[in-house]
């Protein structure tokens, strides 16, 4: 099953603070590498970059979170447009959603994905055709 990755989900995977969230993350991420199911998009990619390197409590060097940004570029990665980002304001108003959150739909729908991995949205809902799930729900 396609499924598009949020960025919370990346982030866990390599902020060992969490421990547990970071071992579903982990888990969760190998599966989609071993099954090629994986996609992101820019706006994940850039969120990554910066998250890593600036708001984890143990920063990650650079050099590293460049690396991981190329890692997960090796997935189909959706290039933002304008249209997204009009879809999105439209989306974030229908659904009362951020538009960052509603970007993230936009892209997760025109890249193609069955489901949505967030932990920022309403499991179980399905928007724009996609089904959202938060991996770290018990």
């Amino acid at each position: 099953m396609k499924t598009f990755v949020d960025t919370n989900v990346v982030l866990y995977a390599y902020d060992r603070s969490e421990h547990e969230k970071s071992a579903i993350a982990r888990e969760t991420l190998s599966d989609l590498w071993r099954n090629r199911q994986g996609l992101v998009s820019t706006q994940v990619l850039q969120e990554l970059y910066v998250n890593l390197t600036r708001k984890v409590r143990v920063v990650v060097p650079r050099s590293k979170a460049r690396a991981l940004v190329a890692r997960y570029g090796r997935w189909p990665v959706y290039a933002i447009t304008t249209g997204d980002i009009l879809e999105a304001a439209d989306l974030e108003t229908r659904h009362s959603l951020s538009f960052w959150d509603a970007l993230i739909v936009v892209a997760a729908a025109r890249s193609g994905a069955e489901r949505l991995l967030s932990e920022d949205l309403q499991h179980g809902r399905t928007i724009a055709g996609v089904r959202i799930e938060n991996p770290f729900r018990p």
